[in-house]
């Protein structure tokens, strides 16, 4: 069995997944929605462009402590912002493997712009990681996302 040994390969493995997986259904369902697929900029595959984010391991990983403590809640609380902003679709760690530490989608093909709001964010600010960027073309119902996520979270007690 062969092992997946750089993370170019696996980031590489991982967009043509989630390419593969957004054009599976290849005819339209009998409830298209032309106004949803409009407002999402949806093609006649409902598949519209983005910006995919690997988020490495960085040149300076931070210590154990209050400050790593208040970069990752920064961390989060610029995912929270940028969501909310609608530019943020899809956030998630990754295993760590060979430096893999998280991705993101965003809801924009303008790699400035895409750059822009990555480099706010704390962890990359302060070298805990690195973000490399690729266009993405993927459906355009990600950015449903942010609105059926907060009601899947069960409330604490």
């Amino acid at each position: 069995m062969k092992t997946i040994g750089s993370a170019k390969h696996l980031a590489t493995t991982a967009l043509a997944l989630c390419c593969a997986l957004s054009t599976q259904a290849q005819e339209p369902p009998a409830t298209y929605d032309a106004a949803k697929a409009q407002a999402w900029g949806a093609n006649d595959q409902g598949l519209r462009p983005y910006t995919f984010v690997l988020l490495k391991t960085g040149p300076k990983p931070m210590a154990a402590g209050p400050a790593r403590d208040e970069m990752f809640k920064g961390h989060f609380a610029n995912m929270n912002r940028l969501a909310k902003e609608g530019l943020l679709v899809y956030a998630g760690p990754l295993d760590g493997k060979d430096g893999l530490r998280g991705l993101f989608i965003l809801a924009t093909a303008d790699m400035e712009a895409a750059r822009k709001a990555v480099d706010t964010d704390p962890v990359i600010v302060n070298g805990e990681m690195v973000a490399e960027l690729h266009r993405h073309f993927g459906s355009a119902a990600l950015l449903a996302v942010n609105e059926w996520h907060p009601k899947l979270v069960k409330p604490k007690p």
